[in-house]
């Protein structure tokens, strides 16, 4: 039954239930996210190739001194100096990682996932994209040792792996974008956070203290609806300003600020304030932060790399692990949740559909390329090889998934869904 309507200025309205969700609208604007999303992942490959061409072009000295200039920043008592490519990494990244944590907090709570039936899959499949390609890393580097590039293998950058199957799969079921991206998720805040554990230095633990109280400050504030925008800006900049000084990494500060974006309206009859923060600033994160980061770390030498680096434990481990390990881990722990009725099958989508999609999900890219540069170790041509490695995984997983979702559409074309699910 339709509310009754609630006579205000200006004509009347219905009001809102308290606590009634609407799916259809919710399923809306998850998908509207995942079009732009896609949408900007042809950014990214454009930047990543760019970089790469550069990087190996008679001005490649020049990109590569653009990337490590340094540059100075002084505020009151605050004093950091970095390169370009550090300051995007340090200063850009966390927004894009703000982005991500209030994505997840949004799906979790009022999105697709919110559902326990639907969680059941996307956790399934996320679980096994970080155990199997670590597995697969660590069995072939095991005489190396454990190097802690190997949460690498178990991120996707959700923006390319979108945009390939917009390309080559318009038509098939939207269950599986929304699959894709719960998977691509939570493997990168798991990823993210073993990398951040593994790359911390010495831990100041007052200012890890500084930025717990924030943080609760900005909990605090997130009961008061109609708080300033500019109150929840300076709380994150305080947040970042103090895991900077930690120790931590301080893309964790922009997952931690996320959550405590408050999910309720700002005003009845308005959409959620956390909805509010996530629209208005991906638009500068997909289209400006990624691009610019994926420019400045994905350049790499080719002359400094010979065919024997790349067959290394560190690069061959990451090519398998993103290649062969990743859609194993998603592809296998997904049917193995279906055989034992924990989780259903995507609806609409053909077991051949959903292997294509576990293959996307090793295109790591930007994500991966993010969590090794956290990892400090040698450089030169090691390090050149670690990075042609992640391209040549991504690269590889995007081809191999592209092939199979392409030829799956065009088998629903020709045979018709019916036929390709089994139905009569």
């Amino acid at each position: 039954m339709r509310p009754a309507p609630v006579r205000r200025k200006g004509g009347a309205y219905p009001r809102r239930p308290t606590g009634v969700r609407f799916p259809g609208r919710m399923r809306r604007l998850t998908l509207n996210y995942l079009k732009t999303e896609s949408g900007a992942g042809l950014l990214l490959l454009a930047a990543a190739a760019l970089a790469v061409v550069i990087a190996n072009s008679p001005d490649g000295d020049r990109y590569f001194a653009f990337a490590a200039a340094p540059i100075p920043v002084r505020i009151g008592a605050f004093a950091e100096t970095l390169s370009l490519a550090g300051w995007v990494k340090t200063a850009l990244m966390p927004v894009f990682f703000l982005v991500l944590g209030m994505q997840i907090k949004f799906e979790l709570l009022r999105g697709e996932l919110s559902n326990p039936r639907r969680l059941a899959l996307p956790a399934a499949a996320a679980l096994g994209g970080l155990v199997v390609p670590a597995v697969v890393f660590l069995a072939v580097n095991r005489s190396a040792g454990a190097p802690g590039v190997w949460p690498a293998a178990g991120a996707t950058d959700l923006g390319v792996a979108l945009a390939v199957l917009a390309l080559v799969g318009p038509a098939l079921p939207s269950s599986l974008r929304v699959l894709l991206m719960g998977v691509a998720l939570a493997d990168d805040l798991v990823a993210l956070a073993v990398g951040a554990a593994f790359s911390a230095d010495r831990l100041n633990w007052g200012m890890l203290a500084g930025a717990g109280v924030v943080l609760a400050a900005l909990a605090l504030l997130s009961r008061w609806r109609r708080a300033p925008f500019l109150f929840y800006a300076a709380g994150f900049v305080l947040v970042w300003g103090f895991v900077l000084k930690s120790g931590l990494d301080v893309s964790l500060a922009g997952v931690a600020a996320a959550f405590t974006a408050p999910i309720g309206m700002r005003r009845p009859g308005h959409e959620s304030t956390l909805k509010y923060f996530m629209d208005s600033l991906h638009p500068y994160v997909a289209f400006a932060v990624l691009p610019l980061f994926v420019f400045t770390a994905a350049g790499c030498s080719l002359r400094d790399v010979s065919l024997a680096d790349l067959t290394k434990p560190v690069p061959l481990g990451l090519v398998l692990a993103l290649w062969t390990g990743k859609p194993l881990g998603v592809f296998g722990f997904s049917w193995l949740a279906t055989v034992l009725k924990l989780a259903r099958r995507p609806t609409g989508a053909a077991w051949a559909e959903l292997l294509g999609v576990a293959m996307l999900c090793g295109v790591g890219l930007t994500v991966s390329l993010f969590l090794v540069a956290l990892t400090p170790g040698p450089g030169g041509r090691e390090q050149a090889a670690v990075r042609l490695a992640i391209l040549a995984g991504s690269v590889l997983s995007a081809a191999s998934g592209a092939a199979l979702l392409s030829w799956a559409q065009g088998r629903r074309t020709t045979w018709g869904e019916d036929a390709v699910l089994g139905r009569p």
